[in-house]
């Protein structure tokens, strides 16, 4: 069925860049917002940004200016693109696909995660 997997994860300093990759198959819906969340230990997982399939992104007010999201909808693929980077990203950061707001029936799928270490 439907799976994301998502790559680029690793250990950068800080001030350093990462880009995660996530790359969608299976009978994803072309109308699905897709995006990125982490989860930081003791922490719940919070969104970071999301594009939907119009283009419209939302980013987290701790990544905004520093992390940017894009969509390419012909491949199913959604990037992050994290630059500064500061030991507080550090989280296990999941590739996320859902329906959208107006949709009558929702569905949301995940990635397995992929674990971005930021060291000081």
């Amino acid at each position: 069925q439907v799976q994301l997997v998502e790559s680029g994860g690793g250990l950068v300093q800080a001030g350093g860049s990462l880009r995660l990759s996530c790359v969608a198959s299976g009978p994803i819906s072309s109308s699905a917002t897709m995006g990125w969340y982490r989860q930081a230990p003791g922490k719940q997982r919070e969104m970071v940004a999301t594009v939907t399939s119009g283009g419209t992104i939302d980013y987290a007010d701790s990544v905004q200016g520093r992390f940017t999201v894009s969509r390419d909808a012909t491949k199913n693929t959604v990037s992050l693109q994290m630059d500064s980077l500061k030991p507080e990203d550090t989280a296990v950061y999941y590739c996320n696909s859902r329906a959208p707001r107006w949709a009558s029936t929702r569905w949301s799928y995940w990635g397995q995660g992929t674990q971005v270490t930021v060291s000081s």
